[in-house]
């Protein structure tokens, strides 16, 4: 499995992304992430170890604590892949804009947000 693809699976899951949301602002333990979702240590366990896999987390245990931070570094792979997603339908969307302007009746109007074209005839 692809890192890109470990991080989508890890954060497929919607309690690793809250989970990953509040180590975003700050450390946090395990104690510290199970209060507010009613979880066992156990099941939160659980989730922290998937997104650690996915280097999305990373944690140190010191004494019996373990604290948990997230690893922006791991982000940068869904930025990438977002990014030339993004281009590509920028590109595609121009040139579906370009058609429209040129066929009769076709006349495109557009807001600030060159990414979402609309025809006249449909507003």
């Amino acid at each position: 499995m692809s890192a890109l693809d470990s991080t989508f699976q890890a954060l497929g899951d919607p309690t690793r992304r809250r989970i990953f949301e509040q180590l975003v602002r700050r450390p946090r333990s395990v104690s510290e992430l199970a209060a507010p979702m009613s979880m066992s240590l156990a099941a939160v366990g659980h989730h922290l170890r998937a997104l650690e896999s996915s280097g999305l987390v990373r944690s140190r245990k010191t004494g019996r604590v373990r604290t948990c931070y997230a690893d922006p570094e791991a982000m940068k792979d869904i930025e990438v892949w977002v990014a030339s997603r993004r281009s590509d339908w920028t590109r595609r969307l121009g040139r579906l804009q370009r058609f429209l302007a040129e066929t009769p009746g076709g006349e495109v109007t557009r807001g600030d947000d060159l990414d979402k074209p609309k025809r006249r005839d449909l507003e």
